[in-house]
C-alpha cells in the first residue's frame, strides 16, 4: 500500500516511523529539506521536498497512485486543501488532522464536500483521555473499547498493595469479578502474563474490565482514591479548552492558568464555569497563592515539555493526589515515569494511534473481522486490537479451550450484543461479536493471525 505523508513533524515522522516498520511504502513531503534528509538516514521512506498544496510536488510524490495521502502539518487550512488536492488527483483515500474547534464542529459537513476518509482531532482526544483519568484517578492510563464499555486500565501496583505475593489465578478466585490481567511491565520486562505469575510491587498491570466493574475493582483493592473536584490545569491552549468544557459539564470545579491575556479573555467567553488566571503556571509562588495543595488534580498542557514535568513534579511535591503532565517526546516521557509520576498523555501518540487504526482496518478490508480500535501499550510492545467479527470462519462457534493460541497473545475480552464476556475456556467467539485482542507481535490483521 503506498501511503504518501505531508508533512514532517512529530506525527509526520511518528506514522513514518511505524508505518514503514510494517513494510508500507511510505512517501513523505516537507518544505524543510534537513528534517527530510534527517528521516531519510533514519527510515526507509522516500522523501519529496516542497509543498504539499502544490500540485506538482504531490504528482512528484505519485500522490494520484497513493491509497492513503494523510495531511498533518500544523495548520488546518493547509491539511484540508493538501487532501482535496490529493483526491482531485486520484488517492483513493484522504486524512485531515484538524484541530480548530470551530472547523471541527462542522467537520461532517467539511468531510462531505472535501471527500475526506477521516479527520482527526489529537486535542480532542487527549482531553477525552484525561477526562477519563480524573473519573478514575487510581489508574495511569484509561484506553476504551467497544464504544466506551469496555475498559483496558493500566495502573502501578504499589508495595503495600492487596495483590503482592499473589498470582493472577488467586486474584480472580479471591476477588470474584470479571476481569483479566492482560500485560504486565516489571522492571524492564514485559509480558503477557499466565495465571501463574505472582505479582510484586513496582508492577504495572494492564487489565481488561468492564466499564461498570472499573470502580468496583478498584474498591476491592482498597486503593479507591477520593472523586475528583478541583481541578487546576496549567496553559490554556486547545486540549485545556475541550477539557475544560467537559470537566465543567460534569460539574467539577475548574480554575486555568494561562500567560496570553489576549487567551485569557478568549477563554473567559468559552468557558463562563471556568476560573482563568493570567500567570505563569511555571511560577511556583503563583501555584502556591492559587492554592496547589487543595487541588484534587493538576493538569499541565503547556505547549513546552520542560515546563510540563517540572510543574507536575512540583505538584506532585505539594501532594496533590493525582497528577497528568502531556509530554510529546518519547524519551522524556520515559524520564517522567521514573520519577513517578505515572499519568503521561502524548497528543503525537493519540494522532499516530487514530491513523494507525484506519490503516490497518483498510488493509484487513478482505479479512474476517474488522479492526475497530487500535492502542500500543508499553510503549508500543504490546497492541491492543479490537476486532468486529464479520463471517462465520475456521475459529467461530467453537469453545476458546479448543483453539491454540501462538505465544504472546491473548483474548481478552469478548462483547456481544449487551453482555461483557471476560472469557473462559468454554466461551466462544461468535459473528457479531467484539473481541479485544492483546498481543506483542506486530502486523496483525485479523483474529486468525494469533491461532496455531
Amino acid at each position: 500500500m503506498k501511503i504518501v505523508i505531508i508533512g514532517d513533524g512529530k506525527v509526520g515522522y511518528k506514522l513514518a516511523q511505524e508505518l514503514s516498520a510494517e513494510n508500507y511504502d511510505i512517501v513523505m513531503i516537507d518544505s524543510n529539506e534537513k528534517k527530510l534528509r534527517e528521516a531519510i538516514d533514519k527510515l526507509d521512506i522516500i522523501c519529496v521536498t516542497g509543498d504539499g498544496g502544490s500540485v506538482e510536488v504531490q504528482k512528484e510524490a505519485d500522490v494520484p497512485h497513493a491509497e492513503l495521502v494523510i495531511a498533518c502539518t500544523s495548520m488546518d487550512e493547509y491539511n484540508m486543501l493538501d487532501c482535496l488536492i490529493a483526491r482531485s488527483l486520484g488517492a483513493k483515500h484522504t486524512i485531515a488532522r484538524v484541530r480548530n474547534p470551530i472547523y471541527y464542529r462542522q467537520i461532517d459537513l467539511l468531510k462531505e464536500d472535501l471527500h475526506l476518509s477521516m479527520a482527526v482531532n489529537p486535542e480532542l482526544a487527549v482531553a477525552g483521555e484525561i477526562g477519563r483519568l480524573l473519573l478514575f484517578p487510581e489508574a495511569s492510563k484509561i484506553e476504551t473499547f467497544v464504544k466506551g464499555r469496555v475498559n483496558l486500565v493500566q495502573f502501578p501496583v504499589t508495595e503495600d498493595s492487596r495483590l503482592v505475593g499473589m498470582s493472577l489465578l488467586e486474584i480472580y478466585a479471591r476477588f470474584q469479578i470479571k476481569m483479566l490481567v492482560c500485560a504486565v511491565k516489571s522492571g524492564d520486562q514485559v509480558m503477557i502474563p499466565g495465571g501463574d505469575y505472582v505479582i510484586r510491587g513496582g508492577d504495572r498491570l494492564h487489565i481488561a474490565v468492564s466499564q461498570a466493574n472499573t470502580e468496583v475493582f478498584f474498591k476491592l483493592l482498597k486503593q479507591k482514591k477520593s472523586k475528583v473536584r478541583k481541578v487546576v490545569i496549567c496553559g490554556g491552549g486547545r486540549v485545556s479548552y475541550y477539557l475544560g468544557h467537559q470537566l465543567c459539564k460534569i460539574g467539577m470545579q475548574v480554575k486555568v492558568i494561562e500567560r496570553s491575556e489576549d487567551r485569557c479573555e478568549e477563554l473567559c467567553e468559552l468557558l463562563p464555569n471556568a476560573t482563568i488566571i493570567n500567570g505563569d503556571a511555571s511560577d511556583h509562588d503563583l501555584l502556591l497563592e492559587e492554592n496547589i495543595q487543595e487541588a484534587d488534580a493538576m493538569v499541565a498542557l503547556t505547549g513546552m515539555d520542560e515546563e510540563n514535568i517540572i510543574m507536575s513534579l512540583f505538584a506532585k511535591n505539594q501532594g496533590v493526589p493525582k497528577v497528568i503532565v502531556k509530554v510529546n517526546e518519547d524519551r522524556r516521557a520515559k524520564m517522567v515515569e521514573e520519577f513517578g509520576i505515572d499519568s503521561i498523555v502524548s497528543v503525537k501518540a493519540v494522532t499516530a494511534d487514530a491513523i494507525l487504526r484506519y490503516v490497518r482496518a483498510r488493509g484487513n478490508s478482505r479479512s474476517s473481522a474488522n479492526i475497530e480500535s487500535l492502542y500500543q501499550l508499553v510503549g508500543g510492545k504490546v497492541e491492543a486490537l479490537e476486532f468486529i467479527v464479520k463471517s462465520e470462519t475456521e475459529y467461530t462457534n467453537i469453545p476458546l479451550k479448543e483453539l491454540t493460541l501462538k505465544a504472546n497473545n491473548l483474548i481478552a475480552c469478548i462483547a456481544r450484543k449487551r453482555q461483557i464476556i471476560i472469557p473462559g475456556g468454554d466461551d466462544s467467539i461468535q459473528v457479531g461479536d467484539s473481541v479485544i485482542v492483546i498481543t506483542m507481535e506486530r502486523q496483525i490483521q485479523d483474529i486468525r493471525d494469533i491461532l496455531l
